[in-house]
């Protein structure tokens, strides 16, 4: 007996070894095949070969070194990240404070809340060391406009939050999130691009001149512009358009400020209160005290259709990436999945905390992380690193969300991109004929219904390419995407958002 156990005993060692020495190979692929950038005809071949090196862990620890490396070209997407998530924070508490009778004092404390949560436990943790498929959790820019909805209709922020955290979790753990994205046609992603594109570019400009008539500074306006478009066309024509954020938004800032457009200092280094009971007490912070079943209720429609909209919006920035990144680079694509999970996750902590944000893919660091030919994890923690530093110092906020920066970020790093690629999708006429139904359909209603009912008419051959319905089964091609429409329809009639169609919830 002690024979076989003694004789066994280097095979079982043997075993243990050839396992450590497998897993010391995947550790190690990476390493060893990187190169130098010196050995490459071009910095963007060398790009290129380490997009298509890289093997990200999923919910692994991924390290800098060994699985991947700092590029000075992660700068720029970092600080287009911040640029832009602290505008849409601010536009969001903005809404906030303007349906519940809230100050500045609360906007700015608030933002500060969420830039701190999203940079250290989603930004650097999440999508820089343990998943660096899953993008940055950032905002949910559609939903803006629906924020004095949610509290005319009796809603509480807190709720939202908890809400869509759950169905968000639900759709991602199914990994329904990536069925959708799979079912959307170049066609459809095309036509809902260009439309969300096209129709960004026009509120910025309005929002924009707006701003500069009523400060008694209409001719700052047209210079900006006319220098933005000149410098944004200059930097396509020498593959750079990745430094459009930064560069555009600064020459904004110079070029207001020496115009003599009003600007001021007003918020001061600080740190948030970041104590659940201050944000939802009965008379301090939201002011709103805890949620009740009734607030739940009221919010639900609404969390329906924020998960709605993620898949779009997810599949939008994975396009980007798609478009940028070589052949073989399909390991570092953003995962649907795994966002969705991470944009939950951070939906929860953040809300009970006491954020306010709705929040969804970040779309300013994704498309000029993609244009770079950049993957996320480098650029993710430089962001984190940049969104702690703009929350604690406090006065660079006040220049993110200056209007003419603001909206040239938006412009250059947001809504022209999203413009051009759909654009780039649409590749022959039954692409175009799709393209045009879902730029339409949107338009009637919105960029949701527009997605959900041009892929129900995709996938059955009803337009487009009448092919595509062969290679799909009846549960791609009618129950998925009817089940989209209807959940999407029902929801949006509860909340009133059908054109001269009451809510039913009255």
């Amino acid at each position: 007996m002690t024979e076989t156990l003694d004789a066994s005993a280097p095979a079982l060692d043997n075993g243990l070894d050839k396992s450590v020495n497998k897993n010391n190979v995947e550790q190690s692929e990476y390493q060893k095949l990187h190169r130098p950038a010196s050995e490459f005809e071009s910095r963007s071949a060398y790009l290129d070969h380490e997009l298509q090196i890289m093997n990200p862990r999923r919910w692994r620890l991924n390290l800098p070194g060994r699985d991947f490396r700092f590029e000075w070209e992660d700068l720029v997407p970092a600080l287009a990240g911040t640029i832009g998530i602290t505008v849409m924070f601010s536009a969001v508490m903005s809404a906030y404070a303007r349906a519940y009778g809230l100050d500045q004092a609360f906007v700015i404390e608030n933002v500060r809340v969420e830039l701190l949560i999203s940079a250290i436990f989603f930004v650097i943790l999440t999508s820089g060391f343990l998943n660096p498929r899953a993008n940055l959790a950032g905002n949910h820019g559609p939903m803006i406009p629906l924020i004095g909805m949610i509290a005319a209709s009796g809603g509480h922020p807190l709720a939202l939050g908890i809400m869509i955290a759950i169905l968000g979790l639900a759709l991602s753990l199914s990994r329904g999130g990536s069925r959708l994205v799979s079912l959307s046609s170049h066609g459809v992603s095309g036509g809902l691009l260009i439309y969300l594109g096209a129709v960004g570019v026009i509120a910025q400009l309005r929002m924009f001149q707006d701003w500069a008539v009523a400060n008694g500074s209409g001719p700052v306006f047209m210079v900006i512009l006319s220098a933005t478009i000149f410098v944004y066309a200059w930097l396509a024509k020498v593959g750079k358009r990745w430094l459009a954020i930064p560069l555009c938004s600064g020459l904004a800032l110079v070029l207001a400020l020496l115009m003599g457009a009003p600007f001021e200092f007003s918020t001061s280094p600080g740190l948030p209160s970041l104590d659940p009971s201050y944000w939802w007490g009965e008379d301090t912070g939201w002011k709103l005290g805890l949620p009740t079943i009734d607030h739940f209720v009221a919010v639900t429609p609404f969390a329906i259709l924020a998960v709605a909209m993620w898949s779009p919006d997810f599949l939008g920035h994975r396009v980007f990436q798609q478009l940028n990144y070589p052949s073989g680079s399909n390991r570092v694509l953003m995962d649907v999945d795994d966002t969705m999970t991470a944009c939950s996750l951070r939906q929860a902590l953040a809300s009970v905390i006491g954020g306010g944000n709705v929040t969804s893919s970040w779309g300013t660091f994704m498309i000029p992380s993609a244009i770079a030919k950049r993957p996320i994890p480098a650029g993710a923690i430089l962001c984190g690193l940049f969104c702690i530093a703009l929350a604690i110092s406090g006065y660079p906020m006040d220049l993110t969300v200056w209007q003419p920066v603001m909206c040239i970020a938006l412009l250059v790093g947001v809504f022209m991109p999203l413009l051009e690629a759909g654009i780039q999708m649409v590749k022959d006429t039954r692409g175009a004929e799709t393209a045009g139904i879902c730029i339409l359909s949107s338009a009637v209603v919105n960029p949701v219904f527009g997605w959900a009912l041009t892929m129900l008419l995709d996938n059955n051959g009803l337009i487009g390419d009448g092919e595509r319905r062969r290679s799909l089964s009846a549960l791609d091609r009618i129950i998925i995407p009817g089940a989209t429409l209807v959940v999407s329809l029902v929801a949006m009639a509860w909340v009133g958002m059908l054109p001269g169609i009451p809510s039913i919830a009255d």
